[in-house]
């Protein structure tokens, strides 16, 4: 059976090794990204290099984009000229994470285009993106996820949440899980260390009993180590957690958590910490404890 061609935009942290996976499973694949050496790896393991994002897109069945915010997918998709280089009946795929209003208007203008489209943001970080076992949100017509299961199937598990749109939902709801629990592992990690225990026996101890998670298991360990290379970067997570408590607002919601965690977020960015790994908020709670790390 014949694979469709896909054109993969963005190729950073997460992109490079999600494209990866593609091109081990044999998709015919086109990359495009801002900063061309970043891609170069891909092309070396036999993909196409494109000088533009049109120029990626102009022969694609599938466009993927896997780009760092909504304004950017924004400016790449409707700016760069990809909607005008689309064949009819592309299926374009959105990973990145982005306002759900703002997909649900890529939608309908694609729709205008003959082309299809889903929003489908990830979560597993880098780890899951090189392994192939992604959690997949993703939002759209029943249609358009049945076309692009056989490409999700090469980069984790996809679950069909509901309608253009649903799947940012869905993100926003896994980040408000991710960055409040990041939180709790981060207070849990200082309080044991303030009180003079093992930290890292404490942490031990809680695995596996109902506090466990695969924060208090990754990043847990990142806390106690003080590294902080990042996967998900804090400036990432406060992008997200910003936009929960907005959506959240524009649903007369009020998330009290969420909210505290866009606050903490933002004042460990705007300490120059916001290239660290978002397990990094441990640094912000010891700082506003006045201990030193």
């Amino acid at each position: 059976m014949t694979r469709p061609r896909i054109a993969f935009l963005g190729t950073g942290i997460m992109g490079a090794p999600m494209a990866g996976r593609l091109l081990d499973a044999g998709f015919p694949l086109t990359v495009w990204n801002r900063t061309a050496d970043k891609a170069q790896p891909l092309v070396e393991r036999g993909a196409s290099l494109a000088a533009d994002p049109a120029m990626a897109a102009q022969d694609a069945d599938v466009l993927i984009t896997m780009l760092a915010d909504g304004p950017t997918v924004d400016a790449v998709l409707l700016e760069s000229g990809v909607i005008g280089a689309l064949m009819p009946g592309c299926l374009v795929i959105d990973m990145s994470s982005i306002p759900p209003a703002l997909a649900k208007a890529h939608a309908e203008r694609l729709a205008g285009q003959h082309a299809g489209y889903l929003d489908a943001p990830v979560s597993g970080g880098e780890v899951g993106a090189k392994a192939g076992t992604l959690a997949i949100m993703a939002g759209g017509k029943a249609e358009d996820f049945a076309r692009a299961e056989g490409v999700f199937a090469a980069l984790g598990k996809a679950v069909h949440v509901g309608p253009a749109g649903s799947g940012q939902i869905a993100k926003l709801c896994n980040q408000a899980i991710v960055g409040i629990t990041i939180g709790a592992v981060a207070e849990a990690v200082l309080l044991a260390e303030a009180a003079g225990a093992d930290a890292a026996a404490v942490r031990q101890a809680l695995m596996g009993g109902f506090a466990d998670s695969r924060i208090l298991q990754v990043h847990g360990q990142r806390m106690l180590d003080r590294t902080f290379v990042p996967g998900g970067k804090v400036s990432t997570q406060l992008k997200d957690m910003a936009t929960i408590v907005q959506v959240a607002e524009e649903f007369g919601l009020r998330l009290p958590f969420s909210a505290l965690g866009r606050d903490l977020f933002r004042d460990l960015d705007s300490r120059g910490e916001g290239g660290r790994d978002h397990s990094a908020l441990y640094l912000e709670i010891a700082h506003r404890n006045g201990r030193g790390t």
